[in-house]
């Protein structure tokens, strides 16, 4: 099929776009504003396709400064989207370990000791007497994306100018003599493996002048970009982090105020960050970020996830809630450094996997936004001088205006800004502070290693506090049992037992089924296989299987992982958490597919 823009995902770098193009492709009294070349004619032919079952499914809350949105709306009016609201409040909050089982370093017990002798900490928490300017969200919203992109959808595809095609993935790039020509969509009616069945449907080229690409940090045709055209020389994706959270209607008879935001750091580990938002009608997202610095081999998240809950100055808010729905999704921390290409002939890169995210300020809905809304401006300007989209053409007036923009100088920032997180959580917090005072100019640490490479054994990262013998015992059982590790090395530990209630403490499988729920839909291939079993076998430490946010990955009889999709949230979390490669490529294939989390309040 032939189109004149082809966009693959739906988020909010692709709600920019689509937004800023709509509003300028028919002319007020209903003629084409720009005559489509696939349709003389007609208006310019714009299909997006995106990977989940719905516009608003698949992605997460957020609290962001909103300028480029509000400055795409400028009459914006938040009580018209669900579970959106202003900043109202906002607390940097130290968390101190009240269980004793977190690894902490003696700097950390120190200053714990120093704060509980100098009574400054209430219920476990430091409250810090102001949030840094850099990570605050002052005049800002609190928002659900799921939500959000859903509103975004409605106002974009009610102008009939675009079509969004949600449950549509789109399996990887046409590229033709170095020019992206459009995208293959995934084929249908196939087995798990892959293989035709009575209903096969091949996937569908869909060829463009223009493809535009905004599908996140895991999306296939991202990562079918880098692979085949290659980044930019030193730049390299490197930074991750898994963000888990749930969705919580608090208990009757307690308010919390629309727009509260607590940042919070120390605890469950002190690598592990968390956030708290305060939506409207008493619900709260909260949830945590699980860095691929955490240098643990067995980084489970929906436990470290109920324990933080449970945390005495969160506790205090959450106890009697209820679990209304829950998620997880990949965060692509690189940044500034992993940027690709941002344009080329044929195409152009918005978003998350263009490397728009900004890891100082914690801060990645905005700036995919206003990535969006650049490049339809640099569209636009193009379609109206009937120049083409080539790779010249697209950097004058796509590439340069991001370049000149604020996203551009605050990237510039926090390039280095986390460097120092891999010393530890004292030399990071003051590498980020280094970094944002001196613009930049300072830093800490050096450029991280992969995510896999710095992995410590459990006997090491457990050191002090369980002896060698005592894991090789606790990982012979759980091998006998097939089963991961984290929870007897967490047992051993200290951390207590969750004492399901079955309302807001729930097993992670239970989770799967409330609110989040999963959907696999048939006639897809499984996106999650293994190159080669062998080496899973040959695995010491199967981080796929143990930072798995839905159980979707587990081991099977002989050892090796499995995998159930019926499970998977498609966070892909095992993608950057596969230490064994495989003839230079990551052991454990993430493809395009369909499917993952059911909720549009994530």
């Amino acid at each position: 099929m032939d189109v004149d823009i082809a966009c693959v995902g739906f988020g909010p770098a692709m709600g920019g776009f689509l937004t800023t193009l709509s509003r300028r492709l028919v002319n007020g009294d209903g003629t084409p504003a720009f005559e489509s070349k696939v349709a003389p004619g007609m208006p310019l032919q714009v299909i997006c396709y995106e990977r989940a079952d719905d516009v608003g499914f698949g992605v997460s809350g957020v609290v962001t400064r909103a300028r480029g949105i509000r400055a795409s709306f400028p009459d914006f009016d938040p009580s018209q989207i669900p579970m959106a609201t202003p900043v109202t409040c906002e607390k940097l909050v130290y968390l101190l370990d009240p269980i004793g089982a977190s690894r902490r370093s003696l700097a950390l017990k120190i200053g714990d000791a120093a704060l509980k002798t100098a009574r400054m900490a209430k219920n476990y928490a430091f409250e810090l007497p102001f949030t840094p300017a850099f990570a605050n969200k002052h005049d800002g919203l609190v928002l659900s994306i799921g939500q959000f992109n859903q509103w975004v959808g409605a106002q974009v595809m009610g102008t009939g100018a675009v079509q969004v095609w949600p449950g549509t993935p789109a399996k990887e790039a046409l590229i033709e003599d170095g020019r992206v020509k459009g995208i293959r969509l995934l084929d249908q009616g196939v087995d798990k493996n892959g293989q035709p069945e009575a209903a096969f449907a091949p996937g569908m080229d869909i060829r463009a002048a223009l493809t535009v690409v905004a599908d996140g940090p895991v999306g296939a045709v991202s990562r079918d970009l880098d692979r085949r055209m290659g980044m930019p020389g030193g730049h390299d994706v490197r930074e991750w982090a898994l963000g888990m959270k749930f969705v919580t209607e608090l208990r009757p008879g307690l308010e919390m105020k629309p727009g509260t935001v607590l940042h919070t750091f120390g605890f469950p580990e002190p690598e592990i960050f968390g956030f708290l938002y305060v939506h409207p009608g008493n619900v709260v997202s909260v949830g945590i970020f699980v860095p691929s610095w955490f240098n643990c081999s067995t980084r489970t998240a929906y436990r470290y996830l109920q324990h933080y809950i449970q945390h005495p100055y969160l506790w205090q808010y959450l106890e009697g809630g209820r679990l209304r729905s829950w998620g997880a999704k990949s965060l692509q921390e690189s940044g500034k450094r992993g940027e690709p290409h941002l344009a080329g002939d044929g195409y152009a890169r918005i978003g998350e996997s263009s490397g728009s995210t900004n890891v100082l300020t914690g801060s990645g809905v905005d700036e995919a936004w206003t990535t969006g809304v650049q490049l339809a401006e640099g569209v636009l300007e193009l379609l109206a001088s009937g120049k083409p989209f080539t790779r010249e053409n697209l950097n004058e007036a796509y590439e340069q205006r991001r370049r000149a923009s604020w996203i551009e100088k605050e990237a510039r920032v926090a390039e280095k800004s986390r460097d120092g997180f891999q010393g530890g959580l004292m030399q990071g917090m003051m590498g980020m502070a280094l970094a944002a005072f001196s613009g930049g100019l300072l830093s800490l640490g050096s450029h991280p290693p992969g995510p896999c490479d710095k992995i410590e054994t459990p006997e090491k990262f457990y050191r002090g506090k369980i002896s060698a013998d005592e894991i090789a015992a606790l990982r012979k059982d759980c091998d006998a049992r097939n089963v991961a590790l984290h929870d007897a090395l967490m047992d051993r530990c200290g951390w207590p037992l969750i004492n399901c209630d079955g309302t807001l403490l729930v097993s992670q499988q239970d989770a799967l089924l409330m609110g989040g729920k999963v959907q696999a839909p048939a006639g897809y291939a499984d996106h999650v296989t293994f190159r080669d079993r062998n080496a899973c076998l040959q695995c010491a430490t199967k981080l796929c299987v143990e930072i798995c946010s839905g159980n979707a990955i587990t081991r099977g009889e002989d050892g090796a992982p499995v995998f159930d999709r019926e499970k998977c949230v498609f966070c892909g979390g095992c993608l950057w958490n596969c230490p064994t490669k495989v003839n230079g490529e990551t052991n454990l294939q993430f493809r395009a597919g369909t499917g993952g989390l059911h909720s549009a309040e994530n």
